[in-house]
């Protein structure tokens, strides 16, 4: 399977609503649910763990992606992802990244390579 790289970083094919929505998995859907809705402080049903990954549009994604401004961003800049962004790194990833480093790490990687 081809890695799928979110614009933040995040490697969509390594997610585990990524997984579940590929294998059609519902009970995986509802553990994920139950663990995110703990984990996350949010309440998340088996229907929200849907996902074809960030980048492609129209098609099915989590329910945060619509909302979130790394995606939106990204995607008006019409870039692969952030690693891509003549403005990178900007406030936006700077924030994300304080808390997910393994996505800055990805889009480090990535940088590194072009």
């Amino acid at each position: 399977m081809q890695e799928i790289v979110a614009y933040c970083g995040l490697v969509c094919t390594e997610c585990p609503a990524y997984e579940a929505t590929k294998k059609n998995d519902n009970k995986a859907k509802a553990e994920i649910a139950e663990e995110w809705s703990k984990q996350f402080q949010h309440t998340f049903k088996t229907e929200d763990i849907n996902c074809n990954g960030c980048l492609p549009i129209g098609e099915v994604q989590f329910s945060y992606c619509s909302m979130c401004d790394i995606r939106k961003c990204g995607s008006g800049r019409k870039v692969l992802n952030c690693a891509y962004c003549l403005e990178y790194p900007c406030d936006k990833l700077n924030n994300f990244h304080a808390t997910v480093v393994e996505a800055k790490a990805k889009l480090e990687a990535i940088r590194n390579r072009k």
